[in-house]
């Protein structure tokens, strides 16, 4: 029995039980195609970072063994063979879709056009696809054009008329921005992929030849960035690195089944790929841009059951106003349950109150246009004091955050770019305003991103107070992150790289010691992912003295569980839902069995894993708030450990089962309809007692 699952399995197992939301018939059909959406999206980015690693690995040091044993060239060799069955599903998934759709009057024609769209379809062609279409024919003066990472081509074995001659074209047709052309009728809803009309006017690009044959390809390349760690401008050096990203070498190539071996011949030589990093698909190719068919129908009968996220009704008590409400009280936000305009709303006070003397912010991702950005630069405008800390190192956002940083200077914020070696990950809002004579300061702090976009779909914890202790430790962090002093007097946060390892080996060793005085000992943990080898160790040292400990481990885990004499005491479960699972939650029993009154609780930015202990800036917040503590313990993580609806258990030997029980707790559902305690009072006991009870 290994001791520890393989980080790179562990994932794909992941991505797995997202693709298998496809097939469950208990999802909107619309939903379920969006799930092998996100399901290819997913394996893109494995293949263009994680799976490019291995092959640089494999390179330099082929002897190299992961922490759990496995050489370079066997993960390799596994990935390879969970992804090919892995895209087997998607195609059987997509076939089945593909039917349901049509009995929903919602069809994406490929080969056969409507003679009713026709006319449509070739004005669709004329002026928005013939101009932009680059047609290169390779020859000895023209070679094959580069392709970026993630394109989609077309290909073509073309005849001059004339001389008879043959030659190889090919076109990017993901140049077009748009991947599928809809036209709606009285008859239904139709998709028609802007490769098929290509392909459908292919003879009028080529005139002067014959067409003898075309075919599709994709290509996906290593998109990883490596930061010189001497590299005097880092401004200039990630602006280097994004430009030189687009032209990584080519890891992954899709082709259709039906792609002939001369064409076969000529993609493989030309980019310099092996056979077997040729991944076949049935027919349709780029399954992750079956998003923009998801997104451009709304059908409550075909999507999920739309649901407004409630705004807390305590901030509303207040008329409005968040620094009254959260002076009163400590507060958490359950996004994306409740509303991430409550942020919007604290940061866009802030920008407009006239006693407010300063702000200081943390941004990893946002979105594009971004209200988070917006409220930054009025308040500079306004004359306050901004800084934002900017992380240039948020992978595939890193062009995104330089023009931001670019936007948020002109303005007159102070931008700080962090440090060249820690990725600052942490999630933290600093505000400070003057009331009578005193400065008074209000924190955010954050499980997740300050994006309104992902927090439609993310479930994050966004905790408010105005603590003076947890105030005076996000003023020390901001100091650290602009300047390298750190300050030794924290009072009441933990972070990484200094001291956030410490706290939970504090905490373990903690209930470890309760338990061998026969005292309860246990703990809760949810988070994204499970990967650091010594908290795994010391996780089962946990075990073996007998406490009780149950993981919600959405992705990678790379514990093993229930294995007898190391983790027979430890559980591990994935929630796999509608909505992302994205909060980081750590919870101890202290002498008492959880959930209670008397447990320790954290949340925090960081997944337990090396990177975030020891390469990030990260931060491990308490709750002590009674009704916050309440909340966090009784009606979000109760709940989601009793979730028998979208939770998956984790076996010993590595496989994943899918819970299926008569009587439901559907996690999801349940904090769609139910209110949180910090945000509208005592409604919600009732129903976790009700819980409780089944």
């Amino acid at each position: 029995m290994n001791k520890y699952f393989n980080r790179e399995i562990s994932w794909l197992k992941f991505n797995e039980r997202v693709n298998e939301l496809s097939y469950d018939k208990n999802v909107p059909i619309l939903e379920r195609l969006n799930f092998i959406s996100i399901a290819a999206s997913n394996l893109d980015e494995f293949f263009s970072v994680r799976v490019a690693g291995l092959i640089e690995q494999l390179k330099l040091t082929p002897n190299k063994k992961s922490f759990d044993g496995m050489k370079i060239e066997d993960q390799i060799k596994i990935v390879d063979s969970l992804t090919r069955g892995l895209i087997k599903r998607q195609n059987e998934s997509y076939g089945q879709i593909e039917k349901e759709l049509k009995k929903n009057k919602i069809y994406i024609l490929r080969d056969k056009f409507l003679k009713k769209h026709l006319s449509h379809i070739k004005n669709y062609y004329l002026n928005e696809i013939i101009s932009i279409l680059t047609p290169i024919t390779v020859d000895s003066t023209h070679p094959l054009p580069f392709i970026p990472n993630l394109s989609l081509c077309l290909i073509a074995k073309i005849k001059n008329k004339k001389s008879k001659k043959e030659f190889i074209s090919v076109m990017r047709v993901s140049d077009l921005k748009q991947r599928f052309l809809k036209i709606i009728d009285k008859q239904g809803i139709y998709f028609y992929p802007v490769e098929s009309i290509i392909n459908n006017y292919v003879g009028d690009v080529f005139h002067d030849f014959d067409v003898i044959d075309t075919n599709l390809f994709r290509v996906i390349r290593d998109s990883d960035l490596e930061v010189l760690e001497e590299a005097d401008d880092l401004i200039r050096e990630f602006k280097k690195l994004v430009r030189e990203r687009k032209r990584g070498q080519v890891i992954r190539l899709d082709v259709q089944k039906s792609l002939n071996n001369n064409f076969k011949s000529f993609i493989i030589n030309e980019l310099n790929v092996s056979e077997n990093e040729i991944f076949e698909y049935e027919d349709l190719l780029g399954f992750d841009q079956l998003s923009e068919v998801f997104g451009n129908i709304k059908n409550k009968n075909l999507n999920y059951k739309k649901f407004k996220p409630r705004f807390p009704q305590r901030i509303n008590d207040f008329g409005g106003d968040c620094f009254a409400a959260i002076k009163k009280k400590d507060l958490v936000v359950h996004h994306p349950f409740e509303s991430f305009n409550v942020v919007v709303s604290f940061l866009d006070q802030a920008s407009n109150d006239k006693n407010v003397v300063a702000i200081k912010q943390t941004l990893y991702r946002t979105s594009d246009q971004s209200p988070i950005i917006d409220a930054l630069i009025r308040a500079a405008d306004a004359g306050k004091s901004v800084t934002a800390v900017v992380e240039l190192k948020a992978r595939f956002d890193e062009e995104k955050n330089l023009q931001w940083a670019s936007n948020l200077e002109k303005a007159g914020v102070q931008v700080v770019y962090g440090f060249l070696n820690l990725k600052i990950h942490a999630k933290v809002s600093l505000v400070t305003r003057r009331e009578k004579k005193n400065l008074v300061h209000y924190v955010h702090y954050g499980t997740g991103n300050y994006h309104p976009q992902t927090a439609k779909v993310y479930t994050d914890l966004s905790f408010f107070t105005c603590n003076k202790d947890l105030a005076s430790d996000a003023i020390k962090l901001f100091h650290y992150m602009s300047s390298y002093n750190m300050a030794k007097d924290f009072k009441r946060i933990s972070f990484s790289p200094y001291n956030l390892r410490q706290k939970l080996y504090e905490h373990i060793d903690y209930e470890i010691g309760l338990s061998k005085i026969k005292k309860p000992a246990n703990i809760w943990i949810k988070m994204n992912n499970l990967v650091d080898q010594e908290i795994i160790n010391k996780l089962y040292e946990a075990s073996k003295a007998g406490v009780k400990i149950t993981c919600l481990i959405r992705g990678i885990c790379c514990l093993v569980p229930g294995v007898k004499g190391m983790s027979e005491n430890i559980e591990v479960k994935s929630i796999v839902g509608r909505f992302l699972e994205h909060s980081r939650v750590v919870c101890f029993g202290k002498g008492n069995k959880l959930p209670s009154k008397k447990a320790k609780i954290y949340i925090s930015s960081a997944d337990w894993m090396t990177r975030n202990f020891d390469r990030r800036v990260e931060t491990l917040v308490p709750i002590d708030n009674k009704t916050v503590h309440e909340q966090i313990l009784y009606q979000i993580m109760y709940t989601a450990i009793n979730d028998n609806q979208n939770t998956w258990i984790l076996d010993s030997d590595g496989n994943y089962q899918k819970i299926n029980s008569k009587l439901k707790i559907d996690s999801h559902k349940y904090f769609m309809t139910n209110p949180s305690l910090s945000g509208r009072g005592t409604a919600a006991k009732k129903v976790y007692k009700k819980i409780e009870k089944q």
